[in-house]
């Protein structure tokens, strides 16, 4: 069964090529120039990905994202202008699981397609299957489902990922160049990534996001899991 992708992007250019290069890839592919028209078609009929431009007419790529992430986790890869770190930092906070800069290469952007794809799926970097348990915290990685106090909690492939790779490895350290290296398969990148998808996961399963007790800070390294003590 084919994959549906809704490539929103108001340059006909960059829309043509982007679905040239995923149809390659075997994908179906719908492009829409707007933001409304986007969302309109997104909840009437939920994509299997999204790739979300920031910059669009009527809704912007950040309200498109953020409603839709109140009504639907559907993955989302943002573009996102050369050099505009602070448009980077505020998709990964309204929810996208992923950004490609412009100018980009359309082979990049495909490949990202798929990597997000398949942690959608529930192929997690982490590997295998089974449930990670921490008091009133369960996550179920074959199911790719997560329950805090029996309440399941929505996160984006990219959460799910990071938060089972740190459960795995309970009370070790990792610097959020490693987490990039572990969780999204990237030799390099902006470490504002793994910051903002902490920020993220602590506001999803910690009682008080801003004194964490479960996805601590490691002053001068990182972030470690700390397990809930009975």
């Amino acid at each position: 069964m084919n994959t549906r992708i809704l490539v929103v992007e108001d340059d006909p250019t960059v829309s043509e090529v982007v679905a040239r290069y995923l149809e390659r890839d075997g994908h179906e592919v719908e492009c829409v120039g707007d933001g409304a028209e986007a969302l309109r078609r997104a909840l009437a009929h939920p994509p299997d990905l999204m790739v979300l431009d920031l910059m669009l007419p009527r809704l912007d790529g950040l309200q498109v994202c953020r409603r839709l992430r109140e009504r639907w986790p559907v993955p989302v890869i943002m573009l996102t202008a050369l050099g505009e770190e602070i448009d980077r930092v505020v998709g990964l906070e309204t929810g996208a699981d992923d950004y490609v800069v412009k100018p980009f290469s359309p082979r990049e952007l495909a490949l990202r397609v798929q990597s997000v794809l398949r942690r959608a799926r529930g192929a997690s970097v982490t590997g295998g299957t089974g449930v990670l348990r921490d008091d009133d915290l369960t996550v179920d990685v074959g199911a790719h489902e997560v329950r805090l106090r029996g309440a399941e909690v929505m996160l984006t492939a990219r959460e799910f990922d990071l938060l089972a790779y740190l459960m795995r490895n309970p009370r070790q350290a990792f610097s959020r160049s490693a987490l990039l290296n572990q969780v999204w398969g990237w030799s390099f990148g902006d470490s504002s990534t793994v910051t903002v998808h902490v920020r993220r996961l602590r506001e999803k399963i910690e009682p008080d996001p801003t004194a964490p007790r479960r996805i601590v800070t490691v002053w001068g390294v990182g972030y470690r899991y700390e397990p809930t003590e009975s």
